[in-house]
């Protein structure tokens, strides 16, 4: 079963949206496609996201996550244990708890343990030997929007500001805070805050990506395209863009530009680029 969404995996991992991308790309996971082609997670999904984010962290080697991880995730279960599951470090192996039993993963150094709640199946993450940041710092207050999103949106959306303010290139807060409004049925707000990102951020190929979402929504159909074209042009490899940009000249009448992106499209998803 694949039942975690993009945004369940940021409030349980605490893993901003383009770190997720990046593990996804780099073939650590490949999750499930569902409604409108979003991803889609099982938890063996997001025990492995962790992992390999964490050991990329302490600087592992590429080949030797590769190796811990899909050592990892041939051992784990199909869903959170009754007896709930740990995930700490020994020396240079990765151990693996399920209740009595404990097992090691792959050869790899971190420092990062899971622990799971059986009765409500979330996911706590505990970092270890990490420096707690002030209080105001972006990265607190990027956190404390992730935590906010499902309770308060303005809160939410406030809290990225904060983090905005406190750090303008913090990339995450600006597409958290352009989504949250894009939800929120207050358009023109996020097409400002994605418009404002791309001023301080850069052409960063999601950020394109979701304002060319935005712009479909709006009815803006030119527009939307120029902001994919502009999304693949950051990242060629990018998969979503090359789907949702054959869909859109399909729309349009333009046959031949929707079939060569569909085709790059299954080309991506088949070598794993997606």
């Amino acid at each position: 079963m694949h039942p975690y969404g993009v945004r369940d995996v940021e409030k349980l991992l605490r893993l901003p949206r383009s770190t997720i991308r990046s593990l996804i790309e780099a073939g650590f996971v490949s999750p499930a496609r569902g409604p409108r082609n979003s991803w889609r997670f099982s938890f063996q999904d997001l025990i492995v996201l962790r992992t390999a984010e964490a050991l990329a962290a302490a600087n592992v080697p590429r080949r030797r996550i590769t190796r811990s991880v899909r050592e990892l995730r041939r051992h784990l279960p199909e869903s959170m244990p009754l007896s709930g599951l740990a995930i700490s470090a020994v020396g240079d192996r990765v151990v693996v708890r399920e209740g009595a039993n404990r097992w090691q993963a792959e050869s790899g150094q971190y420092l990062l343990a899971f622990e799971g709640d059986p009765a409500s199946e979330s996911l706590e993450i505990f970092e270890r030997g990490a420096k707690t940041k002030p209080s105001q710092d972006a990265r607190e207050w990027f956190e404390k929007g992730l935590a906010l999103e499902e309770k308060d949106t303005d809160a939410a959306l406030g809290a990225y500001q904060q983090a905005i303010e406190a750090d303008s290139e913090l990339l995450d807060a600006h597409l958290n805070r352009g989504r949250l409004l894009h939800e929120a049925g207050r358009l023109g707000e996020a097409e400002q805050a994605y418009t404002d990102a791309v001023t301080v951020c850069g052409a960063d190929p999601l950020l394109l990506f979701n304002l060319g979402v935005l712009l479909e929504d709006m009815e803006r159909g030119s527009e939307a395209i120029e902001a994919y074209r502009a999304a693949l042009d950051a990242d060629p490899a990018f998969a979503d863009g090359h789907y949702n940009l054959a869909l859109l000249y399909e729309r349009v009448m333009q046959p031949k530009e929707a079939l060569r992106h569909m085709a790059q499209y299954r080309r991506l998803v088949r070598t794993g680029k997606s």
